[in-house]
């Protein structure tokens, strides 16, 4: 007589696989911490470009705490939205809505070409006054292109369930319901999950701030963003507009003396003083009429101390470097072309 057939084991249900938007963070970090504590696959991916920090923070905090990490090169992207915002900028140069959705939409590029079943961040609901109330968060996830495959872990349980918790993939009750600007319920959970370095809120996007916007409204106005040397030279030094239209950058250190004298290309001259310690100056494209106050410039930010002149020897491409002698010049001359 056959005997029964034992009873089939249980299925357990596939956890899913996550790619989480990681700027280095609390609130990124914690996101991945809470979806790997449910036994979800999290690997992290962050964005790079000349206007967002580097990424060093990023890479630490998740090696510190075990997440793969992927990079995505940003840098066209944000300027195509600084050329072409569609829902416009904030408070400065920054897109930040029409931003966000550009990097989720990137990020589910990516997570669907490497076998990923949806995409998280680390937003909280009304933890932002502008981009992280309810109407902001669900036009990020319109302009995205990922839709209900757009997780939001800290806050889920008080938006509409997504995709990954209606297939099982996450657990919907092992969610949060983080909400508004108290940073304390992130701190405690920080201190559960053993992270340790994470930086203060705000920061990262150098979009956000008035001064460095100054210089890059003024450059989106005369040269353009097509030059990326420009771009990526705002992130050097004093900048200066002078009479003629010649954009100057002058280093403040030796990292950028160095990167400045690198960027030097057709058209462009390299001033820096030689009998005196003192800084490189990158003029773009300089007109004639300006090249005497370039020189002046130079003399003025050098260590002058000691000397009645400086030796400012100006480099061409091709071209022999030339020496001019320059007496000694004062700050306030340049002061109101300073950007």
């Amino acid at each position: 007589m056959p005997t029964d057939s034992p009873p089939a084991a249980p299925q357990t249900p596939r956890k899913g696989r996550a790619l989480c938007l990681c700027s280095g963070g609390l609130d990124s970090l914690l996101g991945l911490c809470v979806l790997r504590a449910q036994g979800v696959h999290a690997e992290a991916v962050s964005f790079t470009s000349p206007f967002f920090a580097d990424p060093a923070g990023v890479r630490r905090s998740c090696e510190e705490l075990g997440f793969p990490l992927h990079l995505i090169d940003f840098t066209a992207d944000i300027l195509d939205l600084l050329r072409n915002p569609p829902s416009g900028f904030g408070s400065c140069l920054n897109p930040c809505i029409d931003c966000h959705a550009r990097m989720i939409r990137r990020a589910w590029e990516f997570a669907q070409a490497n076998g990923f079943d949806f995409v998280a961040t680390g937003e909280v609901l009304g933890q932002r006054p502008m981009s992280q109330q309810r109407g902001p968060l669900n036009r990020v996830r319109n302009l995205s292109g990922a839709g209900g495959r757009l997780l939001r872990p800290l806050s889920a349980k008080l938006l509409d369930p997504t995709e990954p918790e209606l297939e099982g993939l996450v657990d919907r009750e092992r969610l949060l319901d983080l909400q508004g600007r108290n940073r304390k319920p992130q701190m405690e959970l920080a201190k559960r999950f053993g992270i340790r370095h994470y930086p203060a809120p705000a920061g990262g996007c150098k979009l956000t701030e008035p001064n460095y916007c100054r210089r890059l409204r003024n450059l989106m106005e005369h040269e353009g963003l097509d030059d990326l040397r420009l771009v990526e030279a705002l992130n050097h030094g004093r900048h200066f507009r002078l009479p003629g239209g010649t954009l100057v950058v002058l280093g403040r250190d030796r990292a950028d003396n160095e990167a400045l004298r690198t960027a030097m290309r057709g058209g462009d001259a390299v001033l820096r003083s030689v009998n005196v310690p003192g800084p490189t100056a990158l003029a773009v494209r300089p007109a004639e009429g300006d090249l005497p106050a370039i020189r002046r410039l130079v003399s003025a930010y050098s260590d002058h101390k000691g000397v009645d002149t400086v030796v400012v020897r100006e480099f061409r491409p091709a071209a022999r470097p030339v020496d001019h002698p320059e007496p000694v010049a004062a700050r306030d001359e340049f002061a109101a072309f300073l950007l």
